[in-house]
């Protein structure tokens, strides 16, 4: 299935909405497609204990006024017929925006510090904001503290994702929405899908309830739009 095809019935679907899950329904056998059952939740983080010392700063509140205040991160798994490849992704919590993401084959800190390095040079960081992921072994090793020594670090609970919903929601999404119709058969055609997704569809063409049913990349330019409004009142 193209990207347009996709696209095409997300935007139909968008509408059944309003008609009900059976019009939904009906859409989805005119193009030819099923709905994707997802797995339950299951722990796979390998925890650090260092007990008080990682405190969640962030406390489930997930909605700041600005870009570039509080990012989100984690990893998640994506099975290929050579392997699992492993993706590292970084939200803005302001508009659910990826603003950097990476696959890689190892499961590594490496994975999570070359995330971050993109997300500082893509946004342009100038000031200190908050980073919240799991308390993965990748999220509280040494070069992870070095990659984000300018940022106030917060972390989940230990065994309690809720704290991070946002960012596993959205990989729980990718994989419903896209991987999981796909047989992946390597780390070049996981990294094409991924790509394809977030950069083609998700940060432009998908609406979010959270975002006012905008994309991220327009909710984004209206508030770059209100910003530049005020500032000319005020002058």
């Amino acid at each position: 299935m193209t990207r347009s095809v996709y696209t095409e019935v997300f935007k139909k679907t968008e509408a059944a909405k309003k008609e009900g899950r059976q019009a939904s329904a009906t859409y989805m056998r005119q193009i030819g497609i099923r709905a994707q059952w997802v797995k339950p939740w299951i722990a796979t983080t390998q925890h650090s204990n260092f007990g008080e010392e990682l405190q969640n700063i962030l406390q489930e509140q997930f909605n700041p006024d600005t870009p570039k205040a509080v990012w989100c991160s984690d990893i998640t798994y994506i099975w290929t017929v050579n392997g699992f490849v492993y993706l590292t992704s970084i939200m803005d919590l302001y508009s659910r925006k990826i603003v950097a993401w990476t696959l890689s084959k190892r499961l590594d800190v490496s994975c999570v510090v070359k995330t971050i390095t993109k997300a500082k040079e893509r946004r342009n960081i100038t000031s200190p904001l908050l980073i919240h992921s799991d308390r993965g072994s990748q999220y509280v090793a040494d070069e992870y503290k070095k990659a984000t020594k300018k940022m106030q670090r917060s972390y989940s609970k230990k065994a309690y994702p809720w704290d991070n919903a946002c960012i596993e929601s959205f990989h729980a999404l990718i994989k419903r929405e896209w991987l999981n119709r796909f047989r992946i058969h390597n780390f070049h055609e996981a990294y094409c899908l991924v790509f394809e997704y977030i950069e083609a569809f998700y940060n432009t063409v998908r609406t979010h309830s959270h975002c006012n049913f905008l994309s991220p990349d327009e909710f984004e330019r209206l508030y770059k739009a209100r910003c530049k409004h005020s500032k000319s009142l005020a002058s």
